[in-house]
């Protein structure tokens, strides 16, 4: 019972670190520049330019703020855009492709975190961006292409903070970090669980024979055999708390930064048990075209997967 209690313990204190003392701090940056970019309307004008390009690979505009959201918000940010699709006159196969591209990218809410421990970000989030596109339109031409494909009405506006003058931007601000101490604090269960719940099987030695099981897979491509406790963790409880134990391994050198970064195309995504849970509740067509979005993502993350490998 005492070690037990000792496990729980040791979890909660590594867990409440990394939410509040990394991963806030990211996060209140992250959040507050691109408020101030929506309230500038900087981002609709990003997104009017872009969306001509993108059209063409099943991403509508909506989309495209997803797509941003994604990189440099958190996984969950598209939440609202992907709801506003779903009670729009959008296509299920723009909505198939437009998911595809959220499953494959990198969640800011671990990217950014990350680099703090070694984590390459602007490659990261090209390779993702890249793999992103690819898995949009192969959902969008292949695995959905026998959804509706209902002409769209005029997409509806983002309702955007407006930061016109001295008090507005503090508005702006304010709302930044309110928005990030709730990710953080949110964040703050899942760290712990995941955390109590490898530290349980590293006890009792299950991840041992595991990791004496999967090597020769693992050999196949240029993972370290320890890179299991990642993996299970990851697709089980989300990318957070993938984080959390990446951070522990780094700090063991189970792993090492190099690796860290060739096993980010698999490990770094929104593609988990928890993040598909959290996206589809964005509304029934959104649920109603999970099976082709998730052969788009699959594909799209073999493709981060190739590119991680050859670069790292």
């Amino acid at each position: 019972m005492e070690e037990i209690a000792a496990l729980i313990l040791k979890s909660g204190k590594a867990g409440v670190e990394l939410a509040l003392f990394v991963l806030l701090p990211v996060m209140v940056v992250m959040l507050t520049i691109m408020r101030l970019l929506e309230a500038e309307n900087i981002l609709d004008r990003i997104v009017n330019w872009i969306s001509p390009i993108l059209h063409p690979l099943g991403i509508p505009g909506l989309g495209i703020f997803a797509l941003i959201q994604t990189l440099f918000v958190s996984f969950a940010a598209p939440l609202a855009t992907l709801t506003m699709m779903d009670r729009s006159g959008t296509s299920r196969r723009h909505i198939a492709a437009t998911l595809a591209m959220v499953f494959t990218m990198a969640q800011a809410n671990v990217t950014f975190p990350m680099a703090t421990f070694g984590l390459h970000v602007g490659t990261t989030i090209l390779i993702s961006l890249l793999a992103g596109l690819f898995s949009a339109a192969m959902t969008y031409h292949v695995f959905a292409r026998h959804l509706p494909n209902e002409i769209e009405p005029p997409e509806p506006n983002l309702n955007h903070p407006q930061a016109a003058n001295v008090k507005g931007v503090l508005q702006v601000i304010n709302r930044a970090g309110r928005e990030a101490f709730e990710i953080a604090v949110a964040s703050i269960p899942m760290l712990i669980l995941a955390l109590l719940f490898v530290n349980i099987l590293q006890t009792v030695g299950v991840m041992g024979i595991l990791e004496t099981l999967l090597a020769p897979v693992f050999a196949l491509i240029n993972y370290p055999s320890n890179s299991v406790l990642l993996i299970i963790t990851k697709y089980i409880a989300g990318g957070t708390a993938m984080m959390g134990v990446s951070v522990d391994a780094l700090h063991q050198n189970a792993i090492t930064v190099t690796e860290l970064n060739r096993m980010a195309g698999l490990l770094i995504s929104p593609f988990d048990v928890a993040g598909v849970a959290i996206l589809i509740s964005a509304g029934q067509r959104v649920a109603s075209v999970l099976k082709p979005a998730a052969y788009g993502a699959i594909v799209g993350t073999v493709l981060k997967m190739l590119l991680h490998g050859l670069l790292y």
